[in-house]
């Protein structure tokens, strides 16, 4: 079966090893085009390495692109981390269509940040879905999903790159086996259950004091390390991770540091406190607290504003 592979950075190239070391026929691969100046792509660069042929569009949409890959005898397209818009031209193609990654249990939190949002709304589980991409944002029928546990002490980082991503590599290689045996469904979503959130952005996570202690921890580790729970410091803006809840409250109004640690600072919260063990102040490189508490002279009694 031939396999066309339309993807990018990190995750692109590991599914492409996965499903080249499995053994599959992969005939193409799909990336963005180049930047100045910069190195190659991950997937490119691997794709390269095992003679694998590239296509670069600046748009898959361009009648270009689409005239070139209709041309490639593709069986099988698997998308694994796709920005561009895939016209239903090119994921039609394929005598046996496309599949695509998704990090979520869809039909809930469709959409770009789908990591995130679980972690924010307190949620106890996530997961991901190999699905068949149709007109709609990730709204086309499951062929597999794979759930797994948000801890209490989860980041938007553990989860990703210590299960959703190496999950997620495993399951686009055990959906195309499924495909290429033709025991693959096509379970259609449950749009009464659909949710669908846009990107979490910085503007997103400003942090109100007067929340409970539970939003306000969620808030902070669904958006670690991207784009980061943030509040006014001055005229700038800070952003808190590594974040540590403990049910133990103090006197103190919300916001308020409370402690002043080694390697940490506490700030009270309606119904608990947090440590937080790393800031950013604006677009800076992220510090440890320790190096914040000293260059910034925090003291015990500063109250955080949002």
């Amino acid at each position: 079966m031939r396999i066309a592979v339309i993807g990018q950075a990190a995750f692109g190239k590991d599914v492409l090893e996965a499903l080249v070391e499995k053994g599959e026929d992969v005939a193409a691969v799909l990336c963005p085009p180049d930047r100045k100046d910069r190195p190659f792509d991950p997937i490119k660069e691997s794709a390269v390495e095992r003679d694998i042929p590239v296509y670069q569009y600046k748009r898959m949409r361009d009648e270009e692109a689409i005239k070139e890959f209709s041309s490639l005898g593709i069986e099988l397209s698997v998308m694994a981390f796709v920005t561009d818009i895939v016209p239903m031209e090119i994921l039609e193609n394929p005598t046996n269509g496309t599949i695509q990654y998704h990090p979520s249990l869809l039909p809930e939190h469709r959409g770009p940040s789908s990591i995130n949002w679980p972690i924010i709304q307190g949620k106890n589980k996530t997961g991901l879905s190999i699905f068949w991409p149709d007109e709609g944002l990730d709204t086309g029928p499951i062929l597999l999903q794979k759930e797994t546990p948000i801890e209490i002490d989860d980041t938007l980082g553990s989860i990703y790159f210590g299960r959703l991503y190496p999950m997620g590599v495993d399951a686009m290689v055990e959906a195309v086996e499924l495909v290429k045996n033709g025991e693959a469904p096509r379970i259609v979503q449950d749009n009464s259950k659909a949710t669908y959130e846009g990107w979490c952005r910085s503007e997103n996570a400003i942090i109100d004091w007067n929340k409970p202690a539970a939003e306000i921890y969620n808030l902070i580790r669904g958006s670690d390390p991207s784009p980061g729970a943030n509040t006014k410091f001055g005229d700038d803006k800070l952003a808190f991770f590594n974040a540590k809840f403990s049910a133990e409250s103090s006197d103190s109004d919300p916001g308020t540091v409370t402690k002043i640690n080694s390697d940490s600072f506490t700030i009270s919260l309606q119904g608990g406190s947090i440590d937080i063990g790393r800031v950013q102040i604006n677009r800076e490189r992220k510090i440890m607290a320790e190096e914040f508490i000293k260059s910034k002279n925090l003291e015990i009694g500063f109250k955080f504003s949002s």
